[in-house]
């Protein structure tokens, strides 16, 4: 089943990258892309199959997860980023969530609704739970208005975070005035004011901070260099496409900045999965786990970067035209390279390695098993 999930999403990068184009304003959202998905079993695809999924959130399908998150990507960074949430609250879901939570979340899910995490908070401010009931807004909301079953981290009076899925009706709350992004346009994203909100209406998952405990927390990032992976992809296959339609490609400095675009390409997909298979055994310490992640996110975020000046160098003024597939990727992606705190990624994965005695060829041994 899982491998079918994988061959249809691939498929499916085509109609997505199509569509892409003419979603690229502000305000938009891939409606027929995530319609796509929806009908096609990818928004209950992440839950176990005891709960009517395929397990993807499963660690032993941690490969097949990572291979569709690429594969959508490809297609589409926006789509890409949306699904990516919708795993990423099913995922916290799944593993901290009471029986009953798991199985009530379960049934939207194969309901259709789309889930999403909105942890991002206005300055000053943020989301508060007083009194059993919302007070506050989240921004940056990927899914502003689309997504239904938001997952949200709410402050408590003692100051720890718990985590909750609000229903929230299409089109409710959402303000998508401030997103006038470079690229990235078609994810509606926004700000949302969940003021008055009920938390007897919201389903709680977990226990105040379960949220950002590790590897989990930090670990997750895994799920959007999958994503940036599969934009980096759609990048290099551009800058290749072109270099075959304008008959360029015999000229050896061509030659050589595709060649460095593909290893860039190559290096990410080896360093994401195995980053991946590192979150999803949980066999080495939090903090081991955490630092190889940031290791590869630092690699990929440069990697992202790197192919974008490549194909830029290569393609020249014509891939900065609207009618070059090359402008509006390049933009998605440098965007979407976009994370939260890049420098301390980089240099807390310096600082684990510099506080390690074990030599260099052993620093991440047995990450993925007992026998690695």
């Amino acid at each position: 089943m899982t491998l079918d999930l994988i061959r249809r999403a691939e498929a499916a990068a085509t109609p997505c990258a199509a569509e892409a184009a003419a979603l690229d304003r502000h305000g938009a959202f891939p409606e027929a892309a995530l319609g796509r998905l929806r009908t096609g079993g990818y928004l209950a695809a992440p839950l176990p199959a005891d709960l009517g999924g395929a397990g993807l959130c499963e660690p032993e399908r941690v490969a097949a997860l990572c291979s569709l998150l690429t594969a959508i990507g490809r297609g589409s960074l926006a789509v890409g980023r949306l699904y990516e949430g919708h795993v990423n609250a099913l995922a916290l879901a799944l593993r901290y969530g009471s029986d009953d939570a798991r199985a009530s979340l379960a049934r939207d899910a194969r309901a259709g609704h789309l889930f999403g995490v909105w942890n991002t908070e206005p300055e000053p401010g943020g989301l508060v739970l007083a009194e059993d009931a919302l007070r506050g807004a989240k921004s940056f909301a990927s899914g502003a208005g689309h997504v239904t079953r938001p997952l949200v981290t709410a402050r408590l009076a003692d100051g720890r975070r718990q985590m909750l899925v609000v229903p929230l009706a299409p089109g409710e709350r959402a303000d998508l005035s401030a997103w006038r992004a470079q690229g990235m346009r078609a994810t509606a994203t926004g700000r949302v004011d969940l003021t008055g909100l009920r938390a007897a209406d919201a389903a709680q998952v977990g226990a105040p901070d379960d949220y950002a405990r590790q590897p989990f927390f930090f670990g997750g990032a895994w799920r959007f260099m999958a994503v940036q992976l599969g934009g980096i992809e759609a990048v290099v296959e551009a800058h290749r496409a072109h270099m075959r339609a304008t008959g360029r490609g015999a000229d050896p400095h061509q030659q050589a900045r595709l060649g460095r675009a593909l290893i860039a390409a190559e290096s990410c997909r080896l360093l994401v999965a195995r980053a991946a298979e590192a979150v999803a055994a949980e066999r080495a310490g939090a903090e081991r786990i955490v630092a190889y992640v940031n290791l590869a996110r630092a690699a990929v975020e440069q990697a992202g970067l790197d192919v974008i000046a490549l194909a830029q160098r290569s393609v020249g003024l014509a891939g900065f035209l609207e009618d070059h597939p090359l402008e509006r990727l390049t933009r998605d992606l440098a965007t979407y390279l976009r994370q939260p705190a890049p420098d301390y990624a980089l240099t807390s994965a310096a600082a684990y390695a510099l506080a390690e005695e074990a030599p260099l060829p052993a620093l991440w041994d047995g990450l993925e098993s007992e026998q690695r």
